[in-house]
């Protein structure tokens, strides 16, 4: 072999020295960014799983708020009952009043 054969063929050897390690730390890159990826993707099924929740959470305090009765609603529902109890006994009265004034009592 001659002398610029040897060189060229030192310097092949350098070249794809590099590339091997070229190649092992891309390929340690890559598994760093599978590794990265894979905890990403956990990271966004565990966010959305809470996302989910929350929104669960979310509509059942909407319904339960619309369902609140606090006592004054309680209260007010109670004197308009009463109310109205007292108008129609007005009425019946009212309405007994005449049927006897008429005399068409229907006994």
């Amino acid at each position: 072999m001659t002398t610029e054969e040897r060189q060229s063929m030192k310097q092949f050897e350098a070249k794809v020295r590099q590339l091997i390690a070229q190649f092992r730390v891309l390929k340690q890159e890559n598994a760093d960014l599978y590794a990265e990826l894979e905890g990403k993707e956990e990271e966004i099924k565990t966010l959305k799983a809470d996302l989910a929740q929350s929104k669960n959470d979310y509509n059942n305090l909407k319904l339960a708020k619309m369902i609140e009765i606090s006592d004054a609603d309680v209260k007010e529902s109670k004197m308009k009952i009463t109310r109205l109890v007292r108008e129609i006994n007005k009425c019946i009265n009212m309405l007994s009043s005449d049927t006897e004034m008429d005399g068409s009592d229907t006994d």
